[in-house]
């Protein structure tokens, strides 16, 4: 049995009902491992006389998933250990990439064109057989087109899900029109001073300081208002949050009434039953998350296992987990009825409606603020 054959099985059996989903995502991260079946990262492995493994992602549920279903078992039979590592913020996790050895680091969840444009610029982009993943027939055609500007028309990524960084608000202590009147300025509003929270980043930061002083995020010239907007959200804020993790603690225990914050993690709180709003401003961000194969990785094996992650079945399975639409193309695809509910959606599959950014602009910022943000977390 070749490993097409073994996916197909795997997915199969999932869609006959009989397995469950939150079984299925465990087990697509290593490919049924926990069946004791040989996948192309085992043999991978074995050939090379590999002793570990490396993927990186933003953590949450298919994280766990992942560990309990398909990297313990993994360990346990092959004697490879899975080191499935987290990241707050994509700066954090290139500092590691870049520090690291060729190999050391092979698959990565990452989020934004300007990171797929940095890792090129600093030579870490691979080149991806595209006859090995004929899945990407499916995906919305603008999500591969920006990052093939970027690499001569080549992809070192599969595009893999969407999603915005909007306004997440309390509705006991904020009203919905209050939210409309306001936007992005309820930020830098005294009346919540205390109540505030925001990421500690330093583009989204930026980008809600030029919403904040009136200014398109992706052609911003007045930068003094917006690091004094920027100062003002600071002195008014309880804390920055660093994870989806704390951002959802925060605005379930009412510690803060009203912050910027990820539009999947603001969905699972809704369906914890917390009385959470959310509202994209007007050119709100919005972003998109690829699968990015390093490189220096086994290319073959990377490359059918990212074909089978972008199945209809097996995204829709893992957009309904996580709640961040897919990158499938919704005219080509039927998504069920969950997918349309979540926030960003776009049932064009044109995601007109969304503002990207651009690369270009904010990798030429990006020395200059990084570390300006920096200072002014430290009171500058």
């Amino acid at each position: 049995m070749d490993n097409t054959e073994r996916y197909g099985r795997l997915l199969e059996r999932y869609m006959n009902g009989d397995m469950e989903r939150r079984k299925f995502l465990g087990l697509i991260g290593a490919a049924g491992l926990a069946y004791g079946v040989q996948t192309p990262f085992a043999k991978f492995a074995h050939a090379q006389d590999v002793k570990e493994v490396r993927f990186d992602g933003w953590g949450g549920v298919v994280s766990e998933a992942f560990r309990e279903y398909a990297f313990d078992p993994f360990t346990e039979k092959t004697g490879v250990t899975v080191v499935d590592g987290t990241f707050g913020g994509g700066d954090e996790y290139l500092s590691r990439v870049k520090a690291s050895q060729p190999g050391e680091y092979n698959i990565a969840h990452l989020s934004g064109v300007f990171d797929y444009a940095r890792y090129h610029g600093l030579g870490l982009t691979s080149e991806l057989n595209e006859d090995n993943i004929p899945n990407l027939q499916y995906v919305i055609p603008k999500l591969n087109d920006v990052f093939r500007k970027i690499t001569d028309g080549k992809l070192s990524c599969v595009p893999y899900d969407y999603g915005t960084t909007g306004l997440a608000y309390n509705r006991k202590h904020i009203s919905d029109e209050e939210m409309k009147e306001k936007g992005a300025k309820i930020l830098i509003d005294d009346a919540y001073k205390g109540k505030i929270g925001g990421w500690a980043d330093w583009r989204t930061r930026m980008w809600y300081a030029a919403l904040q002083t009136g200014q398109d995020p992706n052609g911003a010239t007045d930068v003094d208002a917006m690091w004094d907007a920027v100062r003002a959200h600071r002195d008014l804020a309880l804390k920055y949050w660093t994870s989806g993790a704390e951002l959802m603690s925060l605005l379930a225990e009412e510690e803060i009434y009203v912050t910027e914050g990820w539009s999947g993690r603001i969905y699972a709180l809704q369906e914890q039953g917390h009385d959470i709003g959310y509202m994209d401003p007007p050119n709100g961000f919005g972003w998109q998350e690829c699968l990015f194969v390093i490189k220096g990785s086994p290319m073959e094996a990377c490359e059918e296992l990212l074909n089978f992650m972008l199945a209809p079945e097996t995204s829709i399975a893992v957009a309904e987990g996580q709640n961040y639409p897919p990158a499938l193309d919704p005219t080509k695809v039927d998504l069920g009825d969950k997918i349309p509910t979540l926030p960003a959606f776009d049932p064009t599959g044109t995601l007109s409606g969304l503002t990207f950014a651009d690369p270009e602009y904010w990798n030429g910022h990006e020395a200059d603020w990084s570390k300006m943000f920096g200072r002014v977390q430290k009171g500058y």
